[in-house]
C-alpha cells in the first residue's frame, strides 16, 4: 500500500497548487504531514521528519545557492552577461547566429538560473531578430535548451546540486560528466531540433513575440560594459575551480598517490561552497570595485538577488521534507524490495520515476527530490555512479514540460504562441533534452 499512500499524496499536491491555487511550499508541508499518517509513521516522529528533511536539503544547498544568485546579480547588473551574448554574437556573423545564442546562453546558464537568464536573454534574442530579420523562435529554441540543459545537469544549479547532496555524489563529477553530456545534448535539441519544429509548426516561426511583462530593460552601451575575456572569467569561475579541483583528485586516483596537504587545499578550494565564496569575492571585484562602482550599489545587487530567490529556497526545502517522509515512512524500501533482484538499471529507474512525478506535478525541482526518496534505499544494492544517477534523475526532472510548468506559460507568453505551437515547441524541446541526456548518460555508464 505505500505507493497507493504516495499516489494519494501526489493527487492531493495537484489540487492544492492547481484546483485551490495554495502555495507551492504550504502545499508541500500540508501534504508532507497527510501522507506521514498515511504512511502510519508514529504521530511524535512527523514533525522531526519533516524537519529534518527541510534542514537537510536547504543546509546543503541554501549557501550555493544563495552565494550563486549574488555572483549572477552582479554580472548582469555590471552588463557582463550583455557583452558576452554580444561578443558572440558579433564574432560568429550573421550566418552563424544560432550558434552564437547558444554559445552565449550555455556561459550565461552557467552562472544565472534559468528563469533570469530567460529574462536576461530575451530581449537581446529580440533586438538579434529584428536587426538580421529572422524569426525570433529561429533564435528563442537554441537559447531555451542551453539555458535549460545547465539548469537540469550542471552543478551549481540548484537542482544537480541538491540531488548531488541527497545521493551522496561528488559534485565535482557531476559537473564533469554534466559537461560531457550537455555538450552534444545542447547540439541536438537546439539548432538541430530547430529545423525539425520548423517543419512541425511553421505557422510559430512567424510570430512577433511580446516582452512588455518583463518591464524596462537596462540597455549598456558595450564600451559601458566589463571585458569579454574577464566577464566570462567571473561567469565560469565556479566551474573552473569545481573541475580544477575534481581532475586532480582523479589523477591522484588513479596514480594511487597518498593524500598530501596540497590535495587537501585543493579539495578545500573545490568544494562548491568554497568555490561559490571566491567567485562572489571575485566579482565584487571585476564587477564593482574594478568599475569604479560603489558598495553600497553592489551590495545593494547582492540583496536584491537573495530576496528573489527566497521563495524558491523554501520550495525546495518543503520538497525536501516531502522526500524524507518518504523514506522515513518506509516507502524507499517498499520500492527497493518491489525492484530486488530485477536487471533495470537504477539510471533508467530514477528517470522513470523523475519522469511521471515531473509530468504529474509540473515542478523539476520537487519531482527530483521525491524521486530521490524513493530510489536512494536502491543504492545500497548497486554499485552504480552516484553522479549518473544525479544526471538521470535531473533528465527525468524535465521532461513534458506542459501546462502545470510556469516555463510553459512563460515560453509561451513571450514567444507569442499558441497553446499548440508551445506544445509543438517547448514541449517537445524540453522532452528531446530529457530523452536525449538520458541516452547519453547510459551510454556513457558503459565507460564509468
Amino acid at each position: 500500500m505505500p505507493l497507493l499512500m504516495v499516489a494519494i499524496g501526489i493527487v492531493a499536491l495537484l489540487i492544492l497548487i492547481m484546483g485551490l491555487k495554495l502555495n507551492t511550499f504550504v502545499s508541500l508541508i500540508i501534504v508532507s504531514f497527510g501522507v506521514a499518517i498515511l504512511l502510519g509513521m508514529p504521530l511524535d516522529s512527523i514533525v522531526s521528519s519533516i524537519e529534518a528533511g527541510l534542514g537537510g536539503t536547504l543546509g546543503h544547498l541554501a549557501l550555493i545557492f544563495g552565494l550563486g544568485a549574488m555572483l549572477g546579480k552582479l554580472i548582469t547588473d555590471a552588463g557582463g552577461a550583455q557583452r558576452i551574448a554580444m561578443t558572440f554574437v558579433n564574432k560568429f556573423g550573421e550566418k552563424n547566429i544560432q550558434w552564437a545564442v547558444v554559445f552565449a546562453s550555455f556561459v550565461i546558464g552557467i552562472a544565472l538560473f534559468f528563469e533570469v537568464g530567460l529574462v536576461l536573454l530575451i530581449p537581446i534574442v529580440f533586438a538579434i531578430s529584428r536587426q538580421l530579420k529572422v524569426s525570433i523562435l529561429y533564435l528563442g529554441i537554441p537559447m531555451a535548451t542551453a539555458l535549460s540543459v545547465t539548469h537540469g545537469f550542471l552543478p551549481p544549479h540548484p537542482g544537480p546540486t541538491v540531488i548531488a547532496g541527497e545521493y551522496g555524489a561528488d559534485l565535482g563529477e557531476v559537473l564533469l560528466y554534466g559537461m560531457i553530456i550537455a555538450i552534444p545534448t545542447v547540439i541536438i535539441a537546439g539548432p538541430i531540433f530547430t529545423k525539425v519544429a520548423q517543419k512541425l509548426v511553421p505557422e510559430a516561426f512567424n510570430r512577433e513575440g511580446d516582452i512588455a511583462s518583463l518591464g524596462e530593460q537596462k540597455q549598456f552601451e558595450l564600451d559601458e560594459t566589463p571585458g569579454f575575456g574577464i566577464s566570462v572569467f567571473t561567469a565560469m569561475l565556479p566551474v573552473i575551480l569545481i573541475a580544477i579541483s575534481t581532475i586532480i583528485t582523479l589523477f591522484q586516483e588513479m596514480m594511487g598517490a597518498e593524500a598530501s596537504g596540497f590535495l587537501t587545499v585543493i579539495n578545500l578550494i573545490g568544494n562548491a561552497s568554497t568555490a561559490m565564496v571566491i567567485s562572489l569575492l571575485v566579482a565584487i571585484y571585476t564587477m564593482g570595485i574594478a568599475r569604479n562602482i560603489p558598495m553600497k550599489n553592489v551590495m545593494d545587487s547582492c540583496s536584491a538577488a537573495i530576496t528573489q530567490i527566497g521563495m524558491m529556497l523554501l520550495i525546495i526545502g518543503g520538497g525536501g521534507a516531502f522526500k524524507q517522509v518518504l523514506i522515513d515512512g518506509g516507502v524507499g524500501d517498499y520500492v527497493a524490495q518491489l525492484f530486488e533482484g530485477t536487471s533495470m538499471s537504477p539510471i533508467l529507474l530514477a528517470w522513470i520515476i523523475a519522469a511521471i512525478l515531473r509530468i504529474s506535478l509540473g515542478s523539476a525541482t520537487v519531482a527530483a527530490l521525491t524521486t530521490v526518496g524513493l530510489v536512494v534505499p536502491l543504492l545500497g544494492q548497486s554499485d552504480v555512479n552516484l553522479a549518473l544517477m544525479v544526471l538521470s534523475t535531473g533528465a527525468g526532472s524535465l521532461v513534458a514540460s506542459h501546462v502545470n510548468d510556469a516555463g510553459f506559460w512563460m515560453f509561451k507568453e513571450y514567444f507569442g504562441l499558441s497553446m499548440k505551437e508551445t506544445f509543438g515547441t517547448w514541449t517537445i524541446l524540453e522532452t528531446l533534452i530529457s530523452v536525449v541526456g538520458l541516452a547519453f548518460i547510459l551510454l556513457f555508464s558503459m565507460f564509468v
